[in-house]
């Protein structure tokens, strides 16, 4: 006789199984904007790919299990936080392998015209108003970190910088006004 199984009760090799459930929410959007990475943007993603799905998940799947063998699930905070953080992470690595699998891998160093701004330059710029300098690097949308001085090649301030040489003015439009900038250097490392 075949015996019904509980829709939230774990399962044993479940783990490589991403199965959205019925409830649960459609997966995060693609990212917006270019598809292009750096190396070291992609070796990022990669490793919290791989965080999740070597530690994360059997972390909270062994938890979800020792917390559904307590008895009552209805009111068992454990286990119903753990079941929904367990489809956050099937969430996220789904994203993730999707997004890994779309992504176009452009290593700056290999960039022909080095005296133009592209995808991956280092550009140091000069304020023409009050004369202050700030270096940027144009990467893609996943690995942009303005604490580090990384920016979207999607971002106003990229968009106006593309194609332009070391020397030349450029005008960026935010929103508090237009602001003009002198390009200072700019370097593909």
């Amino acid at each position: 006789m075949a015996t019904r199984r509980d829709e939230d009760e774990p399962v044993e090799g479940e783990e490589g199984e991403f199965a959205p459930d019925e409830d649960e929410a459609e997966d995060e959007p693609a990212q917006k904007g270019t598809r292009y990475i750096t190396p070291a943007g992609l070796e990022v993603l990669r490793a919290e790919l791989k965080q999740l799905l070597t530690v994360e998940r059997p972390k909270v799947t062994a938890e979800v299990s020792a917390a559904a063998a307590l008895g009552d699930r209805s009111e068992n905070a454990e286990y119903i936080y753990g079941k929904k953080r367990l489809r956050e992470i099937d969430r996220r690595l789904r994203f993730l392998q999707k997004r890994v699998e779309s992504l176009a891998v452009i290593d700056p160093k290999d960039q022909k015209e080095k005296d133009r701004v592209f995808f991956g330059a280092t550009v140091t710029l000069q304020n023409d108003e009050d004369e202050t300098k700030a270096t940027y690097m144009l990467v893609g949308p996943d690995e942009t970190d303005l604490k580090t001085g990384k920016i979207s090649v999607d971002s106003p301030v990229a968009r106006a910088l593309i194609g332009k040489r070391k020397g030349d003015s450029v005008t960026v439009m935010r929103p508090k006004g237009d602001a003009d900038f002198t390009i200072l250097s700019i370097r593909y490392v």
